[in-house]
């Protein structure tokens, strides 16, 4: 028989929001306090690869675009290499791209944008070819743990149809929800993505 402890309470659970701007993206909060301040920028002018603008907004159960939300973004270069010294892949490492961003919503629109180049295609631990994608982290109020998910690319068909993880989702309607959409606006080329937190349209999150 289990012992009741009515001397023991229940403590209130801590969430990873709201977050602290000056310390996670000074630069957005108005202050210039490191060498090197964490930027949505993750191009230099000698970056190689296709320039692109990630824009999107995390909603909400109801469809309201958070406010104070981050995101962090990884991914490989042009040629489908991460720069980090376990990816051991064929590809050539590009020393003028980190291939890491950190950015938060807009106050008044929620909107988070990221300028940064298209991936190349990498290859898993397992040796399988993978559609060109970008790892996202996502911290806001009410988040107890971050959420990780992926974005895809609207003009990758092909290799998003045979990329592993997203045939381990079970059902294909819900793969839509990983999939930024290109367009072309004053001669850029833009990728917007919706993360929904709830509802019948809520991203795919990974255990990672």
């Amino acid at each position: 028989m289990v012992q009741k402890l009515d001397y023991l309470k229940e403590t209130a659970s801590q969430t990873a929001g709201p977050y602290v701007h000056i310390g996670l993206i000074p630069g957005m909060a108005g202050f210039d306090i490191f060498e090197k301040n964490f930027s949505n920028v993750l191009v230099t002018p000698n970056t190689k690869g296709e320039r692109i603008t990630l824009e999107g907004r995390v909603l909400d159960g109801s469809g309201t675009p958070l406010r104070d939300v981050l995101l962090e973004i990884w991914q490989a270069n042009a040629a489908g290499r991460y720069n980090h010294p376990a990816d051991r892949s064929a590809g050539a490492l590009d020393e003028d791209f980190r291939g890491w961003g950190r950015a938060g919503s807009d106050f008044d629109s929620g909107l988070i944008t990221f300028e940064t180049i298209k991936p190349g295609a990498v290859t898993d631990k397992a040796g399988r070819k993978c559609a060109p994608h970008i790892n996202v982290w996502i911290v806001a109020r009410g988040i107890n743990i971050g959420l990780n998910t992926r974005l895809y690319f609207s003009d990758e068909e092909a290799a998003n149809a045979a990329d592993p993880v997203l045939n381990l989702i079970e059902q294909p309607v819900r793969r839509s929800t990983l999939i930024a959409k290109r367009s072309e606006r004053a001669g850029k080329v833009v990728y917007a993505f919706t993360i929904n937190l709830q509802g019948p349209e809520e991203t795919v999150f990974f255990d990672v």
